[in-house]
């Protein structure tokens, strides 16, 4: 196994200011609080206004970190945003983001892996770091999912939120973060979720709506408490890690019922795992940024803890690492 050279040194995020609570959706929809919190565990969610895009929130959640870090980003040398709801199909939000932060020198790519993204984007990082091609990586998970939402539809409205959070990812062979990773993909189930864009069939099959998010979520939560729990145990395996070491685990945060179903199946306490669903709804590729950075903000994540981050989403992908938090 390839040992890391590369450490997490420091943490951001933003979130819109506008809420939409389950009693807001409880004026739109045949729906209301008690229901929602029963099937999801999800009281509110933030929303974007008409004229933020997700390179507003990337921008806000990188000098979010800038400041409480004290860090320099005019060094930085690659731009990493995770997202699925981009501005432009081009210019990407990695370059948007460039351009407004000033950084002279760096490359800048857009990585959708849907709700993976991030852990697949601190893949990227790792690797690129390791094997000597950067030295300094901004990785930024954020979306604005309330744009591409259709607020008739019940089963996908009531979930989705708006949010985005960046780590630093920087040189460091003495503290390296990255223990092991694993990832997969599930391509032949890609119709129980998705969002049309250029073509609007999905695997031949008849017309679907044209640019909102359709989503089988009773498919889509049997193949999540399935395949996560599979793909935890052979990132654990693969690092000869026992799960007894895991501080924290931080999965995505798609709905809290299958947190708790991935969390009884892999026998790990729910107490012991972060979530940012309660009052952030799904953000897709920021929910773990914006759960790690929840418990850094709490005082629950501490230097020297491991933790097992875990995405799973749209593709299907699925991919998880696991961390030593060193900041």
């Amino acid at each position: 196994m390839i040992i890391s050279k590369a450490r997490i040194t420091a943490i951001g995020s933003y979130v819109p200011e506008k809420i939409l609570t389950n009693h807001d959706l409880e004026e739109m929809i045949d729906t209301n609080d008690e229901w929602i919190i029963q099937r999801t565990g999800i009281k509110e969610r933030r929303i974007a206004d008409d004229r933020e895009f997700t390179s507003d929130i990337c921008i806000k959640a990188a000098e979010n970190l800038r400041e409480r870090f004290d860090k320099t980003l005019d060094d930085v040398d690659m731009i990493i945003v995770c997202t699925m709801t981009p501005d432009f199909k081009t210019p990407s939000v990695s370059a948007l983001v460039q351009a407004n932060l000033g950084i002279p020198n760096t490359g800048a790519i857009d990585l959708n892996a849907a709700c993976s993204g991030f852990t697949y984007g601190l893949q990227v990082a790792n690797g690129l770091i390791t094997a000597g091609m950067n030295k300094k990586i901004l990785v930024i998970g954020a979306e604005t999912f309330s744009k591409i939402l259709d607020y008739s539809d019940r089963s996908t409205c009531i979930l989705f939120g708006d949010g985005g959070g960046a780590v630093l990812v920087e040189y460091d062979e003495s503290l390296p973060s990255f223990i092991a990773s694993h990832a997969g993909t599930d391509g032949q189930l890609a119709h129980n979720l998705y969002c049309t864009d250029l073509s609007t069939q999905m695997f031949g099959n008849e017309l679907a709506v044209n640019g909102f998010v359709t989503q089988n979520g009773r498919e889509v939560y049997k193949w999540a408490v399935n395949t996560v729990p599979k793909g935890m145990k052979a990132l654990m395996d693969k690092a000869d890690f026992e799960k007894e070491k895991v501080d924290w685990f931080v999965p995505h945060s798609a709905n809290l019922r299958i947190i708790e179903s991935i969390c009884s199946r892999n026998d790990l306490p729910l107490e012991r795992t972060i979530y940012s669903l309660e009052y952030f709804g799904n953000t897709s590729a920021a929910s773990i940024p914006l759960s790690l950075d929840k418990g850094v903000q709490e005082g629950k994540i501490k230097a020297g803890d491991n933790l097992l981050l875990y995405g799973f989403g749209g593709g299907l992908t699925h991919a998880g690492m696991l961390i030593n938090w060193s900041i």
